[in-house]
Protein backbone atom coordinates (compact mmCIF):
# COMPACT_ATOMS: atom_id res chain seq x y z
CA UNK A 1 0.00 0.00 0.00
CA UNK A 2 1.60 3.08 -1.16
CA UNK A 3 1.82 6.42 1.64
CA UNK A 4 -0.65 8.31 -0.10
CA UNK A 5 -3.07 5.61 0.34
CA UNK A 6 -2.79 4.72 3.84
CA UNK A 7 -2.85 8.52 4.29
CA UNK A 8 -5.90 8.59 2.94
CA UNK A 9 -7.65 5.60 4.64
CA UNK A 10 -6.50 7.23 8.11
CA UNK A 11 -8.22 10.17 7.00
CA UNK A 12 -11.25 8.03 6.41
CA UNK A 13 -11.45 6.21 9.77
CA UNK A 14 -10.21 9.17 12.03
CA UNK A 15 -11.52 12.04 10.39
CA UNK A 16 -14.61 11.13 8.76
CA UNK A 17 -15.24 8.09 11.26
CA UNK A 18 -15.77 5.37 8.33
CA UNK A 19 -15.25 1.83 8.39
CA UNK A 20 -12.51 1.05 5.77
CA UNK A 21 -10.87 -1.74 3.77
CA UNK A 22 -8.02 -1.46 1.67
CA UNK A 23 -5.93 -3.11 -1.46
CA UNK A 24 -8.93 -5.34 -2.17
CA UNK A 25 -6.99 -7.96 -5.00
CA UNK A 26 -8.24 -8.56 -8.19
CA UNK A 27 -6.10 -10.42 -10.62
CA UNK A 28 -3.28 -8.18 -11.66
CA UNK A 29 -4.86 -5.26 -10.07
CA UNK A 30 -6.48 -3.94 -6.91
CA UNK A 31 -9.10 -1.62 -5.43
CA UNK A 32 -7.48 1.05 -3.03
CA UNK A 33 -9.47 1.83 -1.18
CA UNK A 34 -13.30 1.12 -0.12
CA UNK A 35 -15.35 2.96 2.90
CA UNK A 36 -18.78 2.71 4.75
CA UNK A 37 -19.98 5.63 6.26
CA UNK A 38 -22.92 3.62 9.27
CA UNK A 39 -23.63 6.84 10.91
CA UNK A 40 -26.79 7.89 9.61
CA UNK A 41 -29.70 5.79 10.86
CA UNK A 42 -31.55 6.43 7.42
CA UNK A 43 -28.88 4.78 4.90
CA UNK A 44 -25.82 3.62 4.56
CA UNK A 45 -23.46 5.46 2.49
CA UNK A 46 -20.71 3.54 0.59
CA UNK A 47 -17.39 4.73 -1.29
CA UNK A 48 -15.06 4.03 -3.29
CA UNK A 49 -11.96 5.62 -3.32
CA UNK A 50 -8.95 5.47 -5.88
CA UNK A 51 -5.95 7.61 -4.98
CA UNK A 52 -3.50 8.93 -7.65
CA UNK A 53 -1.02 11.39 -5.98
CA UNK A 54 1.68 13.22 -7.62
CA UNK A 55 3.20 16.54 -6.79
CA UNK A 56 5.66 16.32 -10.15
CA UNK A 57 4.74 18.95 -12.12
CA UNK A 58 3.76 17.91 -15.16
CA UNK A 59 1.56 15.55 -13.77
CA UNK A 60 0.35 16.81 -10.74
CA UNK A 61 -3.33 17.12 -11.81
CA UNK A 62 -5.57 14.81 -12.69
CA UNK A 63 -6.39 15.82 -16.60
CA UNK A 64 -8.92 15.49 -19.26
CA UNK A 65 -6.61 14.16 -21.77
CA UNK A 66 -7.86 11.27 -23.83
CA UNK A 67 -7.18 7.85 -21.93
CA UNK A 68 -5.06 5.72 -24.83
CA UNK A 69 -5.04 1.90 -23.40
CA UNK A 70 -2.32 1.42 -26.32
CA UNK A 71 -0.32 4.30 -25.03
CA UNK A 72 -0.70 3.05 -21.06
CA UNK A 73 1.09 -0.36 -22.03
CA UNK A 74 3.97 1.68 -23.48
CA UNK A 75 6.44 2.36 -20.52
CA UNK A 76 7.41 6.03 -21.20
CA UNK A 77 3.24 6.52 -21.52
CA UNK A 78 1.86 5.19 -18.45
CA UNK A 79 2.25 8.00 -15.70
CA UNK A 80 0.37 10.63 -18.41
CA UNK A 81 -2.45 8.33 -18.62
CA UNK A 82 -2.79 6.99 -15.04
CA UNK A 83 -3.52 11.23 -15.03
CA UNK A 84 -6.34 11.18 -17.07
CA UNK A 85 -9.77 10.84 -15.68
CA UNK A 86 -10.82 8.72 -18.64
CA UNK A 87 -8.06 6.19 -16.88
CA UNK A 88 -10.22 6.13 -13.78
CA UNK A 89 -13.31 5.30 -15.33
CA UNK A 90 -12.13 2.43 -18.11
CA UNK A 91 -9.65 0.73 -15.69
CA UNK A 92 -11.02 1.23 -11.70
CA UNK A 93 -14.62 2.35 -11.94
CA UNK A 94 -15.62 0.59 -15.09
CA UNK A 95 -13.49 -2.36 -15.27
CA UNK A 96 -16.13 -5.26 -15.18
CA UNK A 97 -13.68 -7.61 -12.80
CA UNK A 98 -13.52 -4.59 -10.53
CA UNK A 99 -17.68 -4.16 -11.10
CA UNK A 100 -18.27 -8.09 -10.13
CA UNK A 101 -15.63 -7.60 -7.39
CA UNK A 102 -17.78 -4.60 -5.89
CA UNK A 103 -20.96 -6.08 -6.24
CA UNK A 104 -19.42 -9.41 -4.08
CA UNK A 105 -18.86 -6.76 -1.71
CA UNK A 106 -22.07 -5.38 -1.04
CA UNK A 107 -21.37 -2.50 -3.45
CA UNK A 108 -24.16 -2.60 -6.27
CA UNK A 109 -23.88 -0.37 -9.41
CA UNK A 110 -25.69 2.85 -8.64
CA UNK A 111 -25.48 2.54 -4.69
CA UNK A 112 -21.93 3.91 -3.93
CA UNK A 113 -19.85 7.06 -4.33
CA UNK A 114 -17.14 6.20 -6.65
CA UNK A 115 -14.07 8.94 -5.38
CA UNK A 116 -10.73 9.81 -7.00
CA UNK A 117 -7.68 11.14 -4.40
CA UNK A 118 -5.93 13.81 -6.59
CA UNK A 119 -3.32 16.48 -5.99
CA UNK A 120 -6.06 19.09 -7.89
CA UNK A 121 -7.43 18.96 -11.21
CA UNK A 122 -8.18 20.82 -14.39
CA UNK A 123 -11.80 22.51 -15.14
CA UNK A 124 -12.26 20.20 -18.36
CA UNK A 125 -11.31 16.99 -15.98
CA UNK A 126 -13.63 18.02 -13.09
CA UNK A 127 -16.70 18.49 -15.56
CA UNK A 128 -15.90 15.30 -16.92
CA UNK A 129 -15.65 13.29 -12.98
CA UNK A 130 -19.02 15.74 -12.19
CA UNK A 131 -20.73 13.92 -15.57
CA UNK A 132 -19.58 10.59 -14.83
CA UNK A 133 -21.01 10.68 -11.02
CA UNK A 134 -17.49 10.72 -9.49
CA UNK A 135 -16.66 12.88 -6.19
CA UNK A 136 -12.85 14.71 -6.81
CA UNK A 137 -10.79 15.04 -3.68
CA UNK A 138 -7.96 17.45 -3.19
CA UNK A 139 -4.83 15.20 -1.14
CA UNK A 140 -4.25 18.83 -0.05
CA UNK A 141 -7.54 19.74 1.53
CA UNK A 142 -7.00 16.24 3.39
CA UNK A 143 -3.85 16.38 4.77
CA UNK A 144 -4.94 20.13 5.77
CA UNK A 145 -8.25 18.42 7.69
CA UNK A 146 -5.96 16.21 9.31
CA UNK A 147 -3.90 19.29 10.58
CA UNK A 148 -6.83 20.98 11.90
CA UNK A 149 -7.85 17.99 13.90
CA UNK A 150 -4.57 17.38 15.68
CA UNK A 151 -3.64 21.35 16.58
CA UNK A 152 -5.85 20.43 20.13
CA UNK A 153 -6.19 16.82 20.36
CA UNK A 154 -3.66 15.18 21.77
CA UNK A 155 -4.77 10.92 21.56
CA UNK A 156 -1.97 9.21 21.25
CA UNK A 157 -2.67 6.93 17.74
CA UNK A 158 -1.29 3.54 17.57
CA UNK A 159 -2.03 3.87 13.54
CA UNK A 160 1.83 4.29 12.29
CA UNK A 161 0.61 6.82 9.23
CA UNK A 162 -1.73 9.08 11.73
CA UNK A 163 0.95 8.93 14.47
CA UNK A 164 3.79 10.17 11.75
CA UNK A 165 1.59 13.08 10.76
CA UNK A 166 0.69 14.32 14.30
CA UNK A 167 4.30 14.45 15.51
CA UNK A 168 4.97 16.32 12.23
CA UNK A 169 1.92 18.41 13.04
CA UNK A 170 3.29 19.34 16.49
CA UNK A 171 6.92 19.51 15.64
CA UNK A 172 5.71 22.36 12.89
CA UNK A 173 3.44 24.08 15.43
CA UNK A 174 6.24 23.93 18.34
CA UNK A 175 8.60 25.24 15.34
CA UNK A 176 6.19 28.38 14.71
CA UNK A 177 5.62 29.11 18.47
CA UNK A 178 9.37 28.71 18.62
CA UNK A 179 10.55 31.28 16.03
CA UNK A 180 7.84 33.91 16.89
CA UNK A 181 8.89 34.13 20.89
Amino acid sequence: METTEKIVEAYCRYIKNLFTISNIKIKNDEIDLLAVDTSKKTKIIKYHIEVSVSISSGFSKLTANKYDPKKYKERNNQAAQRRTIGFFIEKKFGKKEHLEKLSNLGFKSGEYKKVIVSWGWTDEAKKIADNNNIELWDFRDIISEIGDFFKDDKTYFKDDTLRTLQLYIRAVKHREKKSSS
